[in-house]
């Protein structure tokens, strides 16, 4: 069986500026790449809500060439994105693949052979945290993104400064 790093993408490892799609809006958060380089032997993998899509704020095609570009940048560090899994649906949509809902992470185990037990997910909302719990793994808040606004009351395993803070408590933590 796989150990995996589930994350969020936006806010976690691209900055946040609400419903990103556009491709000039793409940034990476500061030392997201510095991060995923810790997490070498892990599989990466997004888990990432996208109610814009649901809401029609934008296309499932300009989400698709998004996470292209954010996919190949982190490709051109030597970081593996083994894929992304997305919600597409509006919050009042009740589907079953809605963080916090584990249909996301149930698919990636199913796939991608992945032990829970020894896996974290990585997120800057409580409802990263509570999918991650829900699903049987350690969950990491980051401040990134959302999480200063998240923080109170998270119930993560532990609050990162930044995806470099989580990724060495991940190590710290691995094998425990």
């Amino acid at each position: 069986m796989s150990k995996a790093v589930l994350m969020d993408r936006d806010g976690v490892v691209t900055e946040d500026l609400g419903y990103v799609y556009k491709i000039e809006d793409f940034n990476l958060e500061k030392n997201a790449v510095e991060g995923l380089k810790l997490l070498k032997n892990f599989k990466l993998i997004f888990i990432t809500n996208q109610s814009g899509i649901g809401r029609g704020y934008f296309k499932f095609e300009d989400f698709l060439d998004y996470n292209d570009r954010v996919v190949g940048e982190l490709k051109k560090h030597n970081i593996k994105i083994e894929k992304t899994y997305v919600c597409h649906h509006a919050p009042d949509d009740n589907c079953e693949c809605r963080k916090p809902k584990t249909k996301l992470i149930n698919d990636a185990v199913k796939e991608f052979d992945i032990d829970l037990a020894k896996s974290f997910m990585v997120g800057d909302k409580k409802i990263d945290v509570e999918m991650g719990h829900n699903a049987g793994c350690r969950s990491i808040l980051v401040l990134t993104g959302s999480g200063m606004k998240e923080k109170e009351n998270s119930k993560a395993d532990y609050v990162a400064r930044d995806l470099v803070d989580a990724a060495q408590w991940i190590l710290e933590n691995d094998n425990q």
